[in-house]
């Protein structure tokens, strides 16, 4: 990655080439997602690759603002700027969490290992609510499959389930893990359609039911530390500002 810009060398990111170059130039972490990270990969799996860039503060004194999210230049890549990726973990956005939590991480500079540090920081119980809210509306989407098509759609059943059960580990541990270890092959059958779609549904159900008790005993803060979060924002785009690659020289 190269040192963040001079002001006057930054191009306006009005095309796609320039928001590209957000993440070509900035990234401060990247990792990859999806089955490979959820330990779930077979034959033929995508490589699903996410990415935090932080846009180089002096875009930001400009009318046209830089991208809050970038898709590409790779295939299946999908990158977040810097101050929209916390402001969504903060909310519990299940996918960003997940992010965060990667097993698989290919890139993290000085920035980007101070982002990883920060991964309590973002955790509270309001986890329960979020992962709840997305489970119930995907299980919804799988209930209409089932009337017009006469099944669900296998592949999504499976990645509900292995998203209930990260809810109802994290509220009970209070830590996130999203490799799925030993429920590998009892998550595969699903995605087969080995498994019954009453029997997955009961599996939905206990799940969401020990997550609810899992909440009122939980570990997890109440909030998430916003004021740590937004501290470390705060120095990321200072020392951005004054020509310097990481927080730590601000």
């Amino acid at each position: 990655m190269r040192p963040h810009s001079a002001p006057e060398a930054l191009e306006a990111p009005e095309t796609p080439a320039a928001s590209e170059a957000l993440v070509r130039d900035h990234t401060i972490y990247a990792c990859v997602m999806g089955s490979r990270a959820f330990g779930l990969a077979t034959d033929g799996s995508d490589t699903d690759r996410r990415g935090v860039f932080l846009a180089p503060t002096p875009l930001f004194w400009r009318f046209e603002k830089p991208p809050t999210h970038v898709e590409g230049p790779a295939e299946e890549q999908f990158s977040w700027e810097l101050e929209r990726f916390c402001t969504l973990a903060l909310r519990a956005n299940p996918n960003i969490l997940e992010c965060l939590h990667s097993p698989l991480v290919e890139y993290a500079d000085d920035t980007g290992r101070e982002l990883l540090a920060l991964r309590g920081a973002f955790l509270s119980r309001q986890a329960h609510e979020t992962f709840a809210r997305y489970a119930l509306g995907q299980h919804k989407k799988l209930e209409a499959d089932v009337r017009i098509h006469g099944a669900p759609r296998w592949k999504h059943a499976m990645h509900l389930l292995r998203l209930l059960t990260s809810c109802r580990d994290l509220l009970r541990a209070g830590t996130l893990t999203i490799d799925v270890g030993d429920e590998r092959e009892r998550l595969l059958e699903v995605k087969r359609g080995e498994v019954p779609w009453p029997e997955i549904e009961s599996r939905m159900t206990r799940l969401a039911a020990e997550a609810e008790q899992a909440s009122h005993h939980s570990p997890l803060p109440e909030e998430p530390d916003r004021r740590r979060v937004e501290g470390f924002l705060v120095r990321t785009r200072r020392a951005s500002a004054l020509g310097q690659s990481s927080p730590s020289g601000a």
